[in-house]
This record gives structure tokens, C-alpha cells and sequence, in this order.
């Protein structure tokens, strides 16, 4: 029981640190809708599954100890941030509430801005590699580490879907796209600094 509550309070404070997810749901749903919104917060949440799959075939003990490896996942994501942080950055298209509907990205797009912001985050690597080797005991049952995996993917999408249902509310996508301007260059500068922040990632165990 220890180690459950554990392995859930770990999860629960690494899911609300405001981070690339958050943008990403924040921005999809202020702009789009509830149903962008819902559709990343699932996209974030299958992405936490690449993590764990690899973290429990033990792929992520040769990315953390191979600087070269670890360092290209890096770049990866942080190009996949920074070039979504230049799109909002840049972004001349000014949306109005209720014409956004025709332009919105369609689900299967929306679930992969979620899924790729995710998967390509070394940040939740390291989380879950330091999850599983620092909370959850090496004599746990498979079955039980499966199911913190599960645990830590449900948790991201309980959380960012009441995140995406608040920012696609009514009221709030209105005031939010009445300073559209200001809020996408706010989003694209967060997501710009995000990303360069990866490349700065402390691997050192």
C-alpha cells in the first residue's frame, strides 16, 4: 500500500507542474473547443505509455546512461516544441468565437499534438525511469507495474481533460480569444522556452 501511495503522489505533483502538456491543452481548447481539447488530453495520456512500455522493458536505463542517445531524444523533442511554440508565436489568424469550429484541427490531429508533445518529452522519460527505479520496489509483480503505468496515463488524462473542460468553457474561450494575440504569443514564447529547456536536462543519476 506504501508504495501505491507513493508511486500516486509522485504522479499526481508530476502531472499539475505546468509544463508542455499544459500548454498544449491549454492552447488547443481556448482555440478549438472542448472536443480538441478532450482528444490532446488523450493524445498526452497514450503518450505516457511509450515511457512506460520502455522504462518497464528497460530501454530507458541505455538512453540515460548513453549521453548520445538521450541527447538526440532531447533535440527531438525540444524541435517539436520549439517549432509548435513558433506557430503560435507567429500565428497572423485571428479567430473568433464560433468561426474557430470550421478551422479546428480534426481529432486524430488533435490526439497527436497531445501524443507527440508527450512522447517526445524527456522530462516524463525521467519521471517515470525515476518512478520506477526510486519508489516502486524491484520485487514488485509485473502485474503491479503494469498497472502504475496505467495509473500514471489515466492520471494525465483526469487531469488535462478538467484543464481542457475549463479552458474550452464558454466565457472563458471568449476572453481568451478577445486577446488571442496576446495569449498565442504567451503560449509560443512558453513552448518556445520549454523546449530549449530540454536541451539543458540534467541527466546525471
Amino acid at each position: 500500500m506504501s508504495e501505491l501511495l507513493a508511486v500516486a503522489a509522485v504522479t499526481i505533483l508530476a502531472v499539475v507542474s505546468p509544463g508542455p502538456d499544459f500548454a498544449m491543452v491549454t492552447r488547443n481548447s481556448y482555440a478549438y473547443g472542448a472536443r480538441a481539447g478532450l482528444m490532446t488530453a488523450v493524445g498526452i495520456a497514450c503518450g505516457v505509455q511509450v515511457h512506460v512500455l520502455y522504462t518497464l522493458l528497460g530501454l530507458a536505463l541505455l538512453i540515460v546512461s548513453s549521453p548520445s542517445i538521450f541527447f538526440v531524444m532531447k533535440l527531438l523533442g525540444a524541435g517539436y516544441l520549439v517549432y509548435l511554440g513558433l506557430k503560435s508565436l507567429l500565428n497572423t489568424k485571428k479567430l473568433v468565437f464560433g468561426s474557430a469550429e470550421s478551422t479546428k484541427p480534426s481529432l486524430v490531429a488533435a490526439f497527436g499534438m497531445g501524443f507527440l508533445t508527450n512522447a517526445l518529452n524527456p522530462k516524463t522519460m525521467l519521471f517515470v525511469v525515476a518512478t520506477y527505479s526510486q519508489v516502486v520496489q524491484s520485487d514488485s509483480p509485473v502485474s503491479h507495474n503494469v498497472a502504475y503505468g496505467f495509473f500514471m496515463s489515466i492520471a494525465h488524462w483526469v487531469w488535462f481533460s478538467i484543464v481542457a473542460l475549463f479552458f474550452s468553457k464558454t466565457t472563458m474561450r471568449q476572453r481568451m480569444l478577445a486577446y488571442q494575440g496576446i495569449v498565442d504569443k504567451s503560449i509560443g514564447l512558453a513552448l518556445i522556452g520549454l523546449g530549449a529547456s530540454l536541451v539543458f536536462v540534467n541527466v546525471a543519476r
